[in-house]
């Protein structure tokens, strides 16, 4: 019986829905998982609306078909699922979500640190690999490197991404408008990447793939800046186009 109070209550469940879609799945390799998941759903809906319509042995068939392949699909997105399951667990994207807006310091001094050592390094053709803290699913990055745990300075940056120090090949984790770790290593990108894209890149899309978090790359061969975000890369040739995005990452 159709009713205003149930109209509403699917629509707040579409919505919940889609925002966990958006937030959590969209974009990266747990979206596979969710979509074999959905296709079995559907087989198993299916089960029921031949059982309903006295097709019993084909209702039978695609319940059993179902159930082995839910069982296959453990085996075969095991890595997809675990991340899955981090996601859900991110207690701190969930507050981002609900709290967004609330008290979130304003450092724009590290923001300044930031944008100053990249315009610097894109000028020299310095690699850099700098991953920002949004929500990165626990378990993604292989090993997150050294701790560091410092303010953020242009000074700092530069010297971790100078050529000849041993933490410069790894990627840069920032926490809490802190530079918390410096020589991390990145899941990388199992996609085709251009021809000009090297191991940064790649391990800057494989981590955006895998969480929602936002990775910054310097290329050491033409000095160009871009930014992995849900599995896509965006360049950045003007550094103030840069500085608003950053803004939105940092002092969100």
């Amino acid at each position: 019986m159709f009713s205003w109070i149930n109209l509403i209550q699917i629509f707040v469940i579409v919505a919940m829905i889609w925002i966990f879609y958006r937030t959590f799945i969209k974009n990266t390799q747990s979206e596979k998982l969710v979509r074999g998941l959905l296709g079995l759903a559907v087989l198993w809906m299916l089960g029921f609306v031949m059982s309903w319509v006295h097709l019993d042995l084909l209702g039978r068939f695609f319940h059993w078909t179902a159930l082995f392949l839910s069982l296959g699909l453990l085996v075969i997105f095991q890595p997809e699922l675990r991340k899955f399951m981090a996601l859900m667990g991110n207690v701190g994207q969930w507050r981002q979500i609900f709290f967004r807006g609330g008290i979130a310091a304003r450092d724009t001094a590290s923001l300044d640190a930031i944008c100053s050592a990249v315009e610097y390094m894109s000028a020299k053709h310095t690699g850099a690999l700098i991953v920002f803290p949004s929500a990165i699913a626990e378990g993604a990055i292989t090993k997150p490197g050294v701790r560091i745990d410092s303010v953020i300075t242009a000074e700092l940056i530069l010297t971790i991404f100078f050529n000849k120090t041993p933490l410069h090949d790894g990627a840069m984790i920032i926490e809490h408008n802190r530079i918390a770790y410096a020589g991390a290593i990145l899941p990388l990108s199992q996609n085709n990447l251009n021809w000009e894209y090297g191991t940064r890149h790649r391990a800057a899309l494989g981590l955006s793939e895998q969480s929602s978090a936002v990775v910054l790359v310097v290329s050491e061969e033409s000095g160009d800046i871009s930014i992995a975000e849900r599995g896509k890369f965006t360049k950045y040739d003007d550094i103030k186009k840069l500085r608003a995005k950053l803004e939105k990452v940092l002092l969100k």
